[in-house]
């Protein structure tokens, strides 16, 4: 058996040698948001500025014996008023990252993606679960099963360059994308075959760059050698994907639902395509989940610098 959370333990281990990221928490106002960020700061994955109603956050610390007399804390009355505020924070300069607090993930991304003041950039946002699966050699990436309800081909290039990047700032070696369908053979019947193979196509006339993506593909010979060996799929991708692209959020969340509560896997959640990455959290999330979507969006950021840097240099 392997060491459960292995995956997720490199990944914090790596980050840990990494300078905190600066991280607007918006409206940590209950005990696992609060305790979730002062834990990555312990961990040295963040370096927190709370944002919300002042007296709040101050009584959930106290019922909770946390001290909060290290960390800035941005008043903002109401939890609409802590996102606006925070992607303020962002814009300028003084946080790379914004994580969710005990605010729902419609509020938080509405700031977040509103045209004048939000963190918009030339990118569809989408999102990404970095799934650690027991019994799986390496992390699999799973897009979009939290904000993209039934995306369209264009919307699909940007979702499925989000998480190609995603994979190569998560330092993924070879990054191998199945685009998932309920089959593999390309049927005029079923819309999201002839949506995979477009997406295949725009691969090769590298429209979308940066991995080995085929598909359609259904999700057994996906990730399972065997089963692509058993069908012929002739593909470098067939049986060892580690980005899975979904054709729709119904789909998805139920692919990574079914992971969690079948298969015993942890669901370390990001959200990408806005100036900076968004931690999504949720009060389900055990403490490591919530460890290695910080330490994820840290690697982003790393990732983004080193890519500015490149283009200023």
């Amino acid at each position: 058996m392997e060491r459960k959370h292995e995956k997720y333990q490199r990944l914090i281990d790596y980050c840990r040698n990494l300078d905190p990221l600066p991280t607007a928490v918006v409206h940590p106002c209950d005990e696992s948001s609060l305790m979730g960020a002062m834990e990555a700061t312990r961990l040295g994955l963040i370096a927190p500025i709370l944002v919300g109603p002042h007296k709040r956050i101050e009584a959930v610390a106290l019922e909770n014996r946390i001290s909060l007399s290290d960390f800035p804390i941005v008043d903002a009355p109401y939890s609409h008023e802590a996102a606006v505020t925070a992607t303020q924070l962002v814009r300028e300069g003084k946080a790379e990252a914004i994580m969710k607090g005990s605010l729902h993930t419609d509020e938080l991304m509405a700031a977040v993606v509103k045209r004048e003041s939000g963190l918009r950039t030339g990118r569809r946002v989408s999102h990404c679960f970095i799934m650690d699966v027991p019994g799986h050699e390496n992390a699999l990436i799973i897009t979009d099963a939290a904000v993209n309800i039934t995306p369209s081909l264009e919307e699909k290039m940007d979702i499925l360059q989000n998480a190609i990047d995603l994979a190569h700032a998560l330092m993924i070696p070879e990054v191998r994308v199945a685009i998932l369908s309920a089959m593999e053979t390309v049927n005029p019947k079923v819309p999201s075959t002839i949506e995979a193979a477009a997406l295949c196509k725009m691969v090769d006339r590298h429209q979308i760059t940066g991995a080995v993506v085929d598909g359609p593909l259904a999700l057994d010979n996906a990730i399972d050698p065997e089963a692509a060996r058993i069908k012929k799929i002739d593909s470098p991708v067939a049986g060892r994907a580690n980005v899975l692209m979904v054709p729709d959020l119904e789909a998805g969340n139920m692919l990574a639902k079914s992971l969690s509560f079948l298969a015993g896997a942890d669901a370390a959640g990001i959200v990408l395509g806005a100036r900076v990455p968004v931690i999504l959290t949720s009060r389900a999330d055990s403490v490591m989940t919530r460890m290695a979507s910080c330490a994820v969006a840290a690697l982003v950021a790393k990732a983004r610098r080193e890519s500015n840097k490149a283009i200023a240099g």
